[in-house]
């Protein structure tokens, strides 16, 4: 009873009105105080994720009476990962637990389920099954050492979930399972395995397990479909298309959604007819890839897509479909945002959505699609006013080799727009990831400091369709930092920047970045910040998880090639004596993608060389900042490094 009276006044304070005041980096740094909001099938509760001393909580509500009805909170180092309503009473939840050199969680592949009141709670699937279970009081269940993730809900069936299950075993590829779970038992049947290693499952709108689908260790696509009780090699439904990707089955299951490239342009949205294999083009941006795809929760079917160029765009598969309807409503309820429907009820009256742009990271309302009435439910983030934020304005340019080339610019609020000092951010990856109009803490926490932010999607970037992306590979050190220098020297012909107070600051492949493009442009930048980065790119193919994982070499000989001399000569490592700016590296010892050796190899040429720099290094972090007062330190040995270069005060 102590402890939901404890969650009620928390929710009390977080509910009452806010009053704002300048934001700390403490404020900055912090966890959302709500994520993962999701409503019951009946519309009569809500799950919430909080985060209390330092791990997620499981807070569910009464929806009429805002109020707590129960917590899932696990003892020791366990904390509550993703979680689903599988009927109108019951949810299902993953198990994390806290490494104990580590700040991040890491899942065991656990499933439990317990009702929105605390009963029936059940261990449900995991290598634990006949032990205890936490605090939550997860009753006893067979034991299976395999990871285990839903797979659907079965929104037809109170009883049954699929579940999705990577068996353990000593090798980087398994062959999945499916299993059907009986949520309050814990009973399962084996449904069917993968003919294809480490793969996927698209499930049907009659709740059958229809397509295996997978990439092999030589990165190609692999494609299966179930039928007369076996698996059949379904390459004829692709057909020429490549990075085929089914999404959803249209509404009679004759024909599937699928995200598709063609000739090396955009990806694209097909429909695909399952018997004849047709294909037909449905939506497609010129420009950009889709970036989400709306799936219906009641139809299971393909209704919208989402794509960014600059803003977010939204296209339908169906103007006059509910969802459209619904979610165009919301667009114009909610200018200026990106909307994401995030949960909805059984029947699709009553929506959770959630509302977040360059200025807000995110606030959550409940739309009654009936009576067209929208509520304010909280903000993710109620330290921070909006309107005490800066605007992250698209801009584009053409590089010097005649490509137009995307980015964002964060503008400091309350300044005049001209001469100011700039830090340029490369985002990590660098292939598959972009930079979006999204509110970014790092870059709002240097706004607030009178300090501009540059971010580029550089050739190499996800996003901009696969020549586009396939046009960075083998090019780390040349094209891609190009156009870094490129866009900054865009920034300072326009008049934003002062050439005399440019830093470059970035994370993982970033953090690469922002060593290598101040060798190759000595002059242009005063100061280099890497982050979790990568600097010796010959060892990337010895250490770190990427040349473990399934596919991990071949990746990296696509990406980097193997010959030793152009690997050491797009290295950082190998060129310290072209730098001038000052250097700050940042590094977690228990990093796992850009392993400490990397650091450690920057350190010794740095020191070789008898070139002065600076580092902070976590003996608990991996790759980026979990524990927020982690966070918090690292902001404020950045800020400091950052102003003392770009002589802001």
């Amino acid at each position: 009873m102590l402890r939901i009276l404890y969650l009620t006044c928390c929710l009390f304070i977080l509910f009452a009105p806010h009053t704002f005041a300048s934001p700390s980096i403490k404020d900055f740094s912090a966890y959302s105080e709500f994520s993962e909001v999701k409503i019951s099938p009946d519309g009569k509760h809500l799950g919430v994720i909080l985060i209390e001393d330092e791990k997620r909580t499981l807070l569910i509500l009464n929806l009429e009476k805002m109020q707590p009805t129960y917590a899932v909170k696990f003892n020791g180092e366990e904390e509550v990962g993703s979680y689903y309503w599988v009927n109108d009473e019951r949810i299902v939840l993953q198990k994390l637990y806290k490494k104990p050199r580590q700040e991040s969680s890491v899942y065991y592949g656990e499933l439990l389920a317990v009702n929105y009141d605390g009963s029936k709670s059940k261990y449900l699937f995991g290598y634990n099954g006949r032990g205890s279970s936490g605090s939550a009081n997860m009753s006893d269940n067979e034991s299976i050492q395999a990871s285990a993730f839903v797979l659907d809900t079965l929104k037809d069936d109170d009883k049954y979930i699929y579940v999705m299950a990577y068996p353990w075993n000593s090798l980087n590829y398994v062959y999945t399972l499916v299993y059907k779970v009986n949520v309050y038992s814990g009973k399962r049947k084996r449904i069917t395995t993968s003919p294809v290693a480490n793969a996927s499952f698209l499930v049907d709108n009659n709740e059958e397990v229809r397509f295996s689908f997978a990439r092999d260790s030589k990165n190609n696509d692999q494609l299966f479909y179930y039928d007369n009780n076996e698996w059949i090699d379904a390459s004829r439904i692709k057909g020429d298309l490549t990075d085929f990707y089914p999404i959803s089955f249209t509404e009679d299951n004759k024909s599937i959604y699928a995200i598709a490239n063609s000739e090396g342009n955009t990806r694209a949205i097909y429909e695909v007819e399952l018997a004849s294999a047709k294909h037909q083009k449905i939506i497609q941006h010129d420009i950009v890839d889709p970036l989400k795809t709306w799936i219906s929760d009641q139809t299971n079917t393909l209704y919208a897509v989402e794509f960014e160029n600059g803003y977010p765009e939204y296209r339908f598969v169906d103007t006059e479909s509910n969802k459209a309807k619904a979610l165009q409503q919301l667009m114009a309820a909610i200018p200026d945002h990106r909307i994401r429907i995030v949960s909805e009820t059984i029947n699709g009256n009553t929506l959770i959505v959630m509302a977040m742009n360059d200025k807000n990271s995110g606030d959550y309302y409940l739309f009654d699609r009936q009576n067209l009435k929208l509520k304010f439910l909280f903000a993710g983030n109620a330290a921070l006013d909006p309107n005490e934020m800066s605007e992250v304005r698209p801009i584009s340019f053409v590089n010097r080799d005649g490509v137009t080339i995307h980015g964002y610019l964060t503008l400091p609020r309350g300044i005049e727009h001209k001469n100011m000092p700039l830090v340029v951010n490369p985002h990590g990856g660098p292939h598959g990831p972009r930079d979006l109009w999204v509110f970014n803490p790092e870059n709002q926490l240097l706004a607030q400091n009178g300090i501009a932010v540059l971010q580029v999607n550089f050739r190499g970037s996800g996003g901009y369709g696969i020549d586009f992306e396939e046009s960075g590979y083998r090019a780390w050190g040349s094209k891609i930092q190009h156009d870094i220098l490129d866009a900054t020297q865009y920034a300072i012909d326009q008049g934003y920047a002062d050439k005399n107070r440019v830093c470059v600051s970035g994370a993982s492949f970033g953090g690469y970045s922002a060593l290598m493009s101040p060798m190759l442009a000595p002059d242009m930048f005063k100061c280099a910040i890497g982050v979790a980065g990568v600097y010796d790119l010959e060892q990337m193919f010895e250490t770190g998880d990427v040349p473990e994982s399934y596919g991990g070499k071949a990746f990296l000989k696509e990406v980097l090639g193997s010959d030793v001399a152009q690997l050491r000569a797009m290295s950082p490592t190998h060129h310290v004596d072209k730098l001038k700016a000052n250097v700050l590296l940042i590094h977690g010892e228990e990093d796992e993608r850009a392993p400490i050796e990397q650091f450690e190899a920057m350190e010794k040429a740095l020191k070789q060389a008898n070139y002065p720099y600076q580092k902070q290094v976590w003996d608990k972090e991996g790759h980026g900042f979990y524990n927020a007062e982690n966070r918090a330190k690292y902001y404020e040995i950045m800020l400091k490094f950052l102003k003392e270069n770009l002589n802001v005060k």
